[in-house]
């Protein structure tokens, strides 16, 4: 006869308590994501400050070191100083090494994965995913999107994306409960050659569909044309240069943000405008 498989089981609950993903290269450097940070702590200061109780947010595989974590609880604490930031890695070993930075209960490390387990099923206003999809397969993207999603409070948001290891160059893309918002890029302006660059960076969801004919080709070949008919702005530096060439393209595509966030070194587009 066959076996069955028993759902209450050892090896079914076992099944059941082991984190969702898969592990991820670690690779973290400090202020890798200051950039992210940053505009998490604009976009979603109001949502922070409102907040009831003490809001809770996850750093979503933070990697072999902590940093990440530790540095987003420290901006968050600017905006909202009793917001309790965790950090949730799938490796135990991960975690262990963790724990010496905790600051409980403003800072906890657990094991996880997308499942986001937080005590007593709370959801939490933020959940950070940095570099953590770019090893998945482009078709396991909106699944996980969409359980992420499933996890956040009323209100809250998720962040997902990537950047380079120094955090010279990011793409992330902001999602709600409802799903896909906008899409942001982001970048050190010195040493920047042309924003295209930034293709290197997009998230997995955009990456392959960088290619003539599709949206996210096109915007940053525009974007390319307004920072060549922008570079007389260079003589007074590249964040002017930069403003000038956002301006430019507000002419011709939707931007969610304007110039106080363009002098950050960022623009932001609504995800319909680039979607796949």
């Amino acid at each position: 006869m066959a076996a069955t498989f028993d759902p209450s089981s050892s090896a079914a609950r076992g099944r059941r308590d082991r984190p969702v993903g898969t592990v991820t290269r670690g690779t973290t450097n400090t202020n890798r994501l200051r950039r992210m940070d940053r505009w998490i702590a604009h976009t979603l200061g109001p949502a922070l400050r409102s907040a009831d109780r003490p809001p809770a947010a996850v750093d979503l595989g933070y990697g072999a070191a902590p940093w990440t974590a530790v540095e987003l609880a420290g901006r968050l604490r600017t905006v909202r100083p009793d917001v309790r930031t965790v950090g949730i890695e799938i490796e135990p070993e991960r975690v262990a090494a963790a724990l010496p930075y905790a600051e409980p209960p403003l800072l906890t490390f657990r094991r996880g994965g997308f499942e986001v387990p937080l005590d007593d099923g709370e959801r939490p206003l933020l959940i950070r995913a940095a570099n953590v999809l770019r090893q998945y397969e482009e078709s396991a993207v909106t699944a996980v999107w969409e359980r992420l999603c499933g996890r956040l409070a009323p209100g809250g948001l998720l962040v997902e994306g990537t950047c380079d290891e120094i955090g010279r160059r990011h793409v992330w893309v902001a999602l709600g409960p409802e799903g896909p918002r906008t899409v942001t890029f982001a970048a050190r302006l010195g040493g920047l050659e042309r924003p295209s660059d930034l293709a290197e960076r997009l998230p997995k969801a955009l990456i392959h569909h960088n290619v003539p004919g599709r949206p996210v080709h096109a915007f940053l070949t525009d974007f390319d044309r307004a920072w060549s008919a922008a570079a007389p702005y260079g003589a007074f530096g590249a964040r002017q240069r930069w403003v000038a060439a956002c301006r430019a393209l507000g002419g011709t595509w939707p931007l969610v943000d304007a110039r106080g966030r363009w002098r950050q070194g960022e623009i932001t587009v609504p995800w319909s405008a680039l979607a796949p």
